[in-house]
């Protein structure tokens, strides 16, 4: 099936994924005032009075913000944000389908970051969250920072932060199925941008005590001078040992590889150099670092990719609605480190110990508990963590 033509016939037959519907009628006089003038004016006032009334008095408690800059759309790249609308769209139809909350695109004619955080923090007052989405790297990180830093409301960028959620609740599964510890693995990425960064940073949360990233260049370690600002912080908080190289030096065996970076980054000769019981995460788009089947060739015991074709798929699918609920159910000011740990925790759970194996480390993204449970966790640690305000 050719999914991208009959994709354009069905986008122009849609002529566009979501619609505004009312909530409230307006079909009489009374229900006219009530809704809008002159009686709008009492609930306009309280929220003059409490600012905080304006999640109890509108609809902003159930609604998030869906912005891009179109540099980092899928794998196309930096197509520009009229061409990046179509996914905002998607991610606004999974944010209801799969967590019940309102989300609105918002494609901004700019690449600048002073331009899109003033953009942004100019219109918070109408949003309970800031889903960041397919924003290129190393802008993404300093977007996110500074909206974290001016806004009281939470900011997530999706790219990089639900993609780790997802990989370390597989990765605790896989663990599980091949009889090794968190704080004894030796992982090794392919890719130091934003996802890839974010999933390291995770890792580290989790317990994982030995990671190397490589990037095209080599190895991130302190001194090189190719390095990125942001990937030099990185060479700080990995690497114990200093070690230097291209991915095929530095990978003999490790026990778990994580791809977040090009096609056919890896290949079987390369997986054999790997410890026993190997672990793969090869999640570039469409085409992964390595398939499947030449993984397994290599003597990998368990393989997941991006894709759904294929078992255990990473699918940011489980994790953001979940994540969003909890945090506007409980009007979180932020979303914390703990939050994301939970959530990997939750996504987990939903697979017994007796289900777990080679081919489902994960739960299916059609899961009917997952949103619920992840947004339940994240409640919870939002609590703990004293961001909560409700």
């Amino acid at each position: 099936m050719d999914y991208q033509q009959i994709s354009i016939e069905k986008h122009a037959e849609w002529r566009g994924k979501i619609e505004i519907t009312p909530r409230v009628p307006v079909d009489t006089r009374e229900a006219l005032s009530l809704a809008y003038t002159p009686g709008v004016a009492g609930p306009c006032l309280e929220i003059q009075k409490d600012v905080d009334k304006s999640f109890t008095l509108t609809r902003r408690w159930n609604t998030v913000a869906v912005v891009t800059d179109g540099t980092a759309v899928l794998g196309l790249g930096d197509i520009g944000p009229e061409a990046g609308m179509p996914v905002m769209e998607g991610k606004c139809v999974l944010f209801k389908a799969f967590g019940g909350v309102d989300a609105v695109p918002i494609c901004i004619r700019s690449k600048d970051p002073d331009e899109i955080v003033k953009t942004v923090s100019l219109i918070a007052g109408s949003f309970g969250g800031i889903n960041l989405e397919d924003i290129s790297a190393p802008r993404c990180f300093e977007i996110e920072k500074r909206l974290k830093e001016t806004l009281d409301i939470p900011v997530f960028h999706d790219d990089q932060h639900g993609t780790a959620v997802i990989m370390m609740a597989g990765l605790l599964n896989a663990l599980k199925v091949v009889g090794k510890k968190l704080s004894e693995i030796r992982v090794v990425t392919s890719g130091a941008g934003a996802a890839g960064t974010a999933v390291v940073k995770h890792m580290l949360n989790m317990g994982v005590r030995h990671i190397l990233m490589t990037d095209r260049f080599g190895t991130l370690a302190p001194g090189e001078d190719w390095m990125t600002p942001a990937q030099a912080e990185m060479a700080l908080i990995t690497n114990p040992e200093g070690v230097r190289g291209s991915l095929a030096e530095v990978l003999p065996g490790a026990d778990v590889f994580v791809g977040v970076s090009v096609p056919n980054k890896l290949n079987t000769d390369m997986v054999r150099t790997m410890a026993k019981d190997a672990i793969i995460f090869a999640c570039a788009n469409p085409t992964p670092e390595i398939f499947p089947e030449d993984a397994k060739a290599g003597g990998a015991r368990i393989v997941s990719t991006g894709r759904s074709d294929y078992p255990n798929q990473i699918n940011n699918v489980m994790c953001f609605p979940g994540i969003f609920r909890g945090a506007l159910d409980c009007r979180a000011s932020q979303i914390t480190e703990g939050m994301k740990v939970a959530a990997s925790y939750a996504i987990a759970s939903l697979v017994p110990e007796e289900e777990l194996s080679e081919e489902r480390i994960l739960p299916e993204a059609f899961d009917p508990r997952l949103s619920e449970a992840v947004a339940a966790a994240v409640v919870k640690a939002a609590r703990e963590e004293g961001v909560a305000r409700i």
